[in-house]
């Protein structure tokens, strides 16, 4: 897979995204991405399937240079009228951010034991889901000539843990897809990249693996801050071909 040689810690970002499409962002890593946008003065719809977590998110975010508008969706099934509400609340979007996923069943089986509709269901949210959400995105996009549409990955994509079958393949299939959309979209002004945010403290870490010691788990506030930094400058890096970017190594960790 093509790794990006580009430190985005080489120099401050020149430009920063102000519209930006946010799923799974009323928990973890993409609450703290929403935050952390708002608190750069961005405009951001932030999909998750919680109410009440999305209040709570909303509530964080009151006092920030930004705005952020709460958008109540299953990524699974409502990726055509999401895209509909998002492009009414912000006029445009300058950035997806694909971060809603589900491991399965938990604790989570191996392949031999894996139900196939459960297989199913874990695509539908992680592959499926972002494809249709891009593709119906991505005209609006492709007429303002500038965007850039990101995979939240996972170091499952490229190696072989056992118990992590569906989790695992349905990780590699999205990075695939971008790759793809990102050879596809050369020379629009769109791009597509995956990053692997490494393991962090949250819900959905605990839920695959209980035992781990937390206290050594990054912060996704942490994780946040340096993806955002990121993105920002890739936006304007638009001679450069994108795959696969590890998030530690945008912190230096």
């Amino acid at each position: 897979m093509h790794h990006t040689n580009t430190d985005p810690t080489d120099q401050e970002p020149t430009a920063t995204p102000t519209r930006v499409v946010l799923t799974g962002a009323s928990r973890g890593l993409g609450r703290a991405l929403a935050l952390q946008w708002v608190q750069h003065g961005a405009h951001v719809v932030a999909v998750a399937r919680g109410r009440g977590d999305l209040a709570q998110l909303a509530a964080a975010a009151s006092d920030g240079p930004g705005t952020l508008h709460t958008v109540e969706a299953d990524v699974g099934h409502a990726s055509t009228a999401l895209a509909a509400r998002a492009l009414e609340l912000l006029g445009g979007v300058d950035v997806l951010v694909h971060n809603a996923s589900t491991l399965g069943p938990v604790p989570m089986p191996e392949l031999g034991d894996l139900d196939p509709s459960a297989l199913a269901q874990v695509f539908e949210v992680n592959v499926l889901g972002p494809q249709r959400l891009t593709h119906a995105l991505l005209p609006s996009m492709l007429r303002q000539r500038r965007g850039l549409v990101v995979g939240i990955s996972s170091d499952a994509a490229v190696e072989g843990y056992a118990t992590w079958g569906a989790y695992g393949a349905s990780k590699a299939a999205l990075d695939q897809l971008l790759k793809i959309w990102d050879a596809e979209l050369q020379g629009t002004g769109v791009r597509a990249v995956s990053i692997d945010p490494g393991e962090m403290d949250t819900d959905m870490h605990a839920d695959a693996m209980p035992d781990a010691d937390r206290s050594v788990l990054a912060r996704p506030e942490d994780v946040a801050r340096d993806i955002r930094a990121l993105l920002a400058r890739v936006v304007d890096l638009q001679g450069t071909r994108f795959g696969r970017v590890d998030a530690r190594a945008i912190g230096g960790g």
